[in-house]
C-alpha cells in the first residue's frame, strides 16, 4: 500500500474508533459484516462474564452478499460456539441487510422474547464504532450502549478481511464509505451528528480523489 494512502487510512480508522471500555451489560450484540473477528471478540466478552447472552444480527449486506450464501448471524454464531460460547446463550437475527435494520430488527427480536435490555454491549468492526453510537441514539435510544471491536491494527484487520475474500481496495472503500455516511446519514436523520475534524475531512477527500469510491452513496 502506498505510504500516503496508508497514512490517510489510519487517520480515518482512528477517527471512527472510540476505544470505549466494555462493562457489564444485559446482552452482547454482535452486528454482522465481513469481519469474522467480531464473533471472537463477542465470545471473549461473554467468557469474561460481561453479559448472559449474545445476539448476532445480520442477513447478507453490501459486502457479504457476494462473499457468502448463509447469513452473517449464522456464520458468526458458528465461530462463537467454536470459541466456547454455549449455543443456548446465542440468539440469531438473520434478516437485516443494513445497519439500521441490524438495530431495529435486533431490538424487536429481543422484545418479542421478553428482553428489553437497559445496557447493550455492541460489537462491530473497528471503523464502525462511531457509526454504531451515532445510529443507536436514533434507533435504540432507550438503551445505554457501549461499543467495542476486535483489538487489531489496520494491517491485522486487512489480513483477516482478505482471508474471507475481501480485497485491500474493498476494505479501504468500505471505510471511506462509512466516513461519508457519518455526515450524510446525520443529514437524513438516521444518525446523530458527529464532529468531523479537518484532518479527517482532508484524508477522506484525498482517498476519494485517489479513486476509492466504490462504496460511496451516490446522489
Amino acid at each position: 500500500m502506498d505510504a500516503a494512502i496508508s497514512r490517510d487510512l489510519q487517520i480515518l480508522w482512528d477517527y471512527m474508533r472510540l476505544d470505549m471500555t466494555p462493562g457489564p451489560a444485559d446482552v452482547i450484540a454482535g452486528f454482522g459484516c465481513y469481519d469474522e473477528l467480531i464473533p471472537l471478540r463477542a465470545a471473549e466478552l461473554y467468557q469474561a462474564g460481561l453479559a448472559p447472552a449474545v445476539v448476532f444480527s445480520g442477513g447478507l449486506g453490501r459486502n457479504t452478499d457476494r462473499l457468502w450464501t448463509g447469513s452473517e448471524a449464522e456464520r458468526f454464531a458458528a465461530i462463537a460456539v467454536k470459541a466456547g460460547v454455549p449455543a443456548e446463550a446465542i440468539i440469531l437475527e438473520t434478516r437485516s441487510a443494513n445497519a439500521a435494520e441490524n438495530y431495529l430488527f435486533t431490538k424487536k427480536l429481543l422484545a418479542d422474547r421478553g428482553m428489553c435490555p437497559d445496557r447493550v454491549l455492541a460489537v462491530h468492526k473497528p471503523y464502525m464504532e462511531r457509526r454504531v453510537m451515532a445510529a443507536v441514539a436514533v434507533y435504540w435510544p432507550e438503551a445505554t450502549f457501549t461499543v467495542t471491536s476486535p483489538r487489531v491494527t489496520v494491517a491485522e484487520h486487512m489480513k483477516a478481511a482478505e482471508a474471507v475474500g475481501m480485497t485491500e481496495r474493498g476494505v479501504i472503500e468500505t471505510l471511506v464509505g462509512d466516513v461519508q455516511r457519518m455526515e450524510l446519514y446525520a443529514q437524513k436523520g438516521w444518525q446523530i451528528p458527529q464532529p468531523i475534524p479537518e484532518d479527517v475531512r482532508a484524508a477522506y477527500d484525498r482517498l476519494v480523489s485517489a479513486g476509492y469510491t466504490g462504496q460511496l452513496v451516490r446522489s
